[in-house]
């Protein structure tokens, strides 16, 4: 685990699989762009910063919680689609 509160690009990359991007039909998908696609699916919250770069908190990986104490586990979704 890095000092970091965020995953490294390294750490990214081995926690979704995701090293490279691929062509698909004729176009280059980025490998960040495969990242925070699998991350949306696996529900896992994450913000993308303006370089296109899918940024985890370490703590939405590790969780926060004490020992022992249940926290109930939600979908995570983007605040656009959320209920007011």
């Amino acid at each position: 685990m890095s000092n970091n509160a965020f995953l490294t690009p390294e750490e990214v990359a081995e926690f979704t699989g995701i090293r490279t991007g691929k062509r698909i039909n004729g176009k280059t998908v980025h490998r960040e762009q495969l990242q925070a696609e699998w991350l949306r699916t696996q529900g896992i919250p994450f913000h993308v910063n303006a370089r296109g770069v899918p940024k985890i908190l370490w703590s939405a990986i590790a969780g926060t919680r004490a020992a022992g104490q249940q926290v109930e586990q939600q979908a995570w979704q983007p605040k656009a689609l959320k209920a007011a």
